[in-house]
């Protein structure tokens, strides 16, 4: 398996940070995370599971009322190397439908683990999405402390970028619950406002560039 391809700091990312939560809606996580960005005036994207999403339709829904983006992780959370292309298409497609149905236009997709196969381009290509990774990982997950993650986010992305969290726990996660992730709005908010970054949501993906350079690309 290739080594992963890191954005560049000096890509159409740098000069904003951009803080993206994967793996929800979460009925319990999910609002705490709204909550705690409308409390610091900040724009964020989630990378919604579809099967989630049914689950709590009204936090989709809430999360597009706020101002955020609502962008495709998956139906389930399967990597792609375990799929063959019509799994891959399938899954896809249950998740874009269900957050069609909730008002969600994705238009990037970010993949279980950041995991792409040349099916996943195919597949991302055919729909119109572009394929996502991150700048900095918070490793929220594993119950990192909210210090911690800051300081990773400024090693990682001292000029803005993309940084990934999670507000619900998904497959593997170490932690009982998301509040180190909660916390740690407040702390970014704070550490991007002194050195001038804006804290957005994710822009439209430029139609020059190609987004696959931030995926683990596997054979």
């Amino acid at each position: 398996m290739p080594a992963p391809l890191r954005p560049s700091a000096s890509g159409p990312d740098a000069g904003a940070l951009h803080l993206t939560f994967d793996d929800g809606p979460c009925r319990t996580w999910t609002p705490r995370t709204l909550r705690a960005l409308a409390d610091h005036d900040v724009q964020a994207t989630f990378f919604v599971l579809g099967s989630a999403a049914r689950r709590a339709p009204e936090l989709v829904r809430a999360a597009l009322a706020a101002g955020h983006r609502v962008e495709l992780h998956a139906d389930e959370h399967v990597r792609h190397t375990e799929r063959t292309r019509a799994e891959i298409a399938a899954d896809a497609d249950r998740a874009l439908a269900t957050l069609d149905a909730l008002g969600a236009s994705p238009r990037w997709w970010r993949t279980p683990w950041g995991v792409a196969t040349a099916d996943t381009r195919a597949v991302a290509a055919e729909r119109g999405l572009e394929l996502v990774r991150w700048d900095a990982d918070t490793h929220d997950w594993r119950g990192d402390a909210p210090a911690t993650m800051l300081a990773a986010v400024a090693r990682d992305v001292p000029r803005g970028g993309v940084v990934l969290a999670h507000d619900a726990l998904g497959p593997g996660a170490r932690r009982d619950g998301c509040d180190a992730t909660v916390a740690l709005v407040g702390l970014a908010a704070a550490w991007a406002r002194a050195r001038n970054l804006p804290l957005l949501a994710l822009p439209d993906p430029p139609a020059a560039v190609v987004r696959t350079r931030g995926m683990e690309l596997a054979a």
